[in-house]
């Protein structure tokens, strides 16, 4: 099996973070988000993943494509790094990795991690993982007969036609005819909404007989801003909260860890109360601090910080100040 997954995108709702880091390496309970989505599809094919393909922008830098390809190598895969230049829609992005599409194959979109609890039904034509939403007008959504197939794609519809949204998971029984498909919207140049779009494709194939199913997921994490990306880290602590989550490595002097919480390498605590839900990075240190449903990433210094919600990036300094307080009997502060 192969796995692709397209991550060029540049991450503008994730400003400041993803300024120097790409959105989908940005921690989530230690691991980059594409690590972990890379993971969890492995978990689930229950089979020998070939190869990894990662669609990139080239302007993600010789570091990142090393660290990609490290990611396929922990399991057992070939990995390779495809770069798309410009954001030209989601079939667009797929067919820069179109080598890889053959057999069976995963395309995942490195903007979401899930929890599921099932195992790849491989005799379908093609899964097309959906969750319900509130508000469908942002998604690619599907509608689905009484015998479970699905009879349409819709892309971003204004108007309501289903609340089933596509995630941006999807597997193929025949990758190479995926490809075909891809290739005849690019060579007629037939966009929607001004791109190319996978649900152009999945809909020819469709008409020429395939039949889709959709694959519905325990939970849908989005890692598209900060809130939602600090979400997604305490949803995935809790997942994964009976490993060890504390570096052997970590100094704790005088602190509280209120679990789930992963502690990185090296990381340093001083006089603090750190989780439920934080995340700190290797090689940072927190002084006299109060952190609560937090990420703190790698080689940062705080001190005197009470925050909550919060996300702070890589060698970040931050001194709070410390306050001399004199509050007499009864009195009540807030702040």
């Amino acid at each position: 099996m192969n796995i692709i997954i397209p991550m060029a995108g540049r991450g503008t709702r994730m400003r400041p973070h993803s300024l120097t880091v790409p959105k989908p390496l940005l921690p989530i309970a230690g691991k980059p988000i594409a690590q972990r989505l890379v993971e969890d599809i492995a978990g689930i094919a229950q089979q020998k993943i070939d190869n990894i393909g990662f669609v990139i922008h080239p302007s993600f830098g010789q570091d990142v494509e090393v660290h990609l390809k490290e990611v396929a190598a922990q399991l057992g895969a070939k990995g390779h790094v495809f770069y798309q230049e410009k954001a030209l829609g989601t079939a667009h992005a797929i067919m820069c990795a179109g080598e890889l599409l053959e057999g069976n194959c995963i395309v995942a979109f490195a903007d979401t991690l899930f929890k599921a609890d099932f195992r790849l039904d491989t005799s379908s034509d093609g899964i097309i993982w959906v969750q319900k939403v509130e508000d469908p007008r942002p998604f690619g959504v599907v509608k689905v007969d009484s015998d479970g197939h699905i009879t349409d794609f819709v892309e971003k519809p204004q108007q309501f036609v289903s609340d089933l949204a596509i995630i941006g998971i999807y597997y193929f029984k025949e990758g190479d005819w995926l490809r075909r498909e891809i290739q005849y919207l690019l060579d007629n140049d037939i966009k929607d909404k001004g791109e190319y779009q996978i649900t152009n494709a999945l809909e020819n194939m469709k008409q020429k007989g395939a039949k889709f199913v959709p694959g519905q997921v325990d939970e849908w994490l989005d890692c598209g801003n900060k809130d939602v990306t600090v979400y997604t880290n305490q949803r995935y602590l809790e997942y994964i909260k009976d490993k060890e989550l504390v570096a052997k490595s970590a100094k704790i002097t005088n602190s509280v860890i209120i679990p789930p919480c992963y502690i990185g390498e090296n990381v340093e605590l001083y006089n603090s109360v750190i989780g439920p839900h934080v995340s700190i990075g290797d090689n940072s240190k927190i002084w006299d601090s109060r952190l609560e449903n937090t990420i703190v990433q790698t080689n940062s210094q705080v001190k005197d910080l009470r925050a909550k919600n919060s996300m702070l990036g890589n060698y970040v300094i931050y001194e709070g100040r410390a306050k001399d307080l004199s509050v007499g009997d009864y009195n009540v502060v807030k702040e």
